[in-house]
């Protein structure tokens, strides 16, 4: 069977990914509204916007974990959306980090980084550990391939996570906004390791409330609202000088969200004295 994994044989050539008229439906509601976008390969790209915007689901349409309704998805040349594409063999050169660590309790570091290797890949037990060891020093965590899930921190639990994906041997890195499940303080430990698969060249396509991040590594940036791309650019364009009022709102908020939830608070305000005043027949 011909290699259809991201990265191999005659599609490596192109673009990592592609992506032509998405739409997504869940019953009535339409939450993806006919997205077009491409990632280059070695491109950082970092999709931002609201809750509810369909940016997660757009992450997971790239590797079928949510079924397109209509439109084309194409990674490394491949049509995933085509009817007959070994998906599994696609889905192998696609490493994706989620919110949750998704770990095996009962497995160490080591455990949870070697079993997908062995089952999928079917590597060899001393292989499977060998790249798991290379992978977990890689995140930072070579003194801790024999702790378990609950004797880790959750920005190190994440660190095993994206270790695991890493082991794989992806073309492109999909994350779903990989700190937004942290603590604080451990959300820089996260992002550095990111940054630095940046340096190396690495493919990623990042959903992510990080401003900073996107700001700092991405080389494109891509707001979305309301199932809708309303605008794409260099950070230096969109995160500092949007040309939309909607991305423009939207910053404001997650920049500086003490103003407005001062601006929130005066609106509620002008709202209670507007609702008096035509109680008491006031203009």
């Amino acid at each position: 069977m011909k290699d259809t994994r991201p990265g191999t044989g005659a599609a490596a050539g192109g673009r990592a990914i592609e992506i032509s008229g998405l739409r997504k439906s869940f019953g009535t509601t339409e939450v993806l509204r006919g997205i077009d976008f491409h990632v280059e390969r070695g491109e950082v790209v970092c999709v931002i916007g609201p809750s509810g915007s369909g940016k997660s689901t757009l992450l997971r349409c790239v590797n079928l974990l949510e079924e397109p309704s209509a439109g084309t998805i194409r990674v490394a040349g491949v049509d995933v959306t085509d009817p007959d594409v070994d998906i599994d063999a696609v889905r192998r050169g696609i490493g994706m980090v989620f919110q949750s660590f998704n770990l095996f309790p009962h497995l160490t570091a080591l455990g949870n980084v070697t079993i997908a290797q062995r089952k999928v890949l079917r590597r060899g037990r001393a292989e499977a550990e060998r790249i798991a060891r290379e992978n977990l020093g890689r995140v930072g965590l070579a003194d801790r391939v024999g702790a378990f899930p609950a004797q880790l921190s959750g920005g190190q639990q994440q660190r095993v996570a994206i270790a695991r994906a890493l082991a794989m041997g992806p073309g492109v890195m999909l994350f779903d906004e990989p700190t937004s499940a942290l603590d604080p303080e451990l959300v820089g430990d996260v992002l550095g390791v990111m940054r630095g698969l940046a340096v190396e060249g690495m493919t990623m396509l990042v959903v992510t409330h990080e401003m900073s991040f996107a700001r700092e590594v991405a080389d494109r940036v891509v707001f979305m609202d309301g199932g809708v791309v309303v605008e794409e650019g260099p950070p230096s364009r969109v995160i500092a000088d949007p040309a939309h009022e909607r991305t423009r709102a939207f910053l404001s908020r997650v920049l500086d969200p003490a103003a407005a939830r001062i601006e929130d608070a005066d609106a509620a305000v002008d709202a209670d004295v507007g609702d008096a005043a035509a109680e008491d027949g006031r203009p």
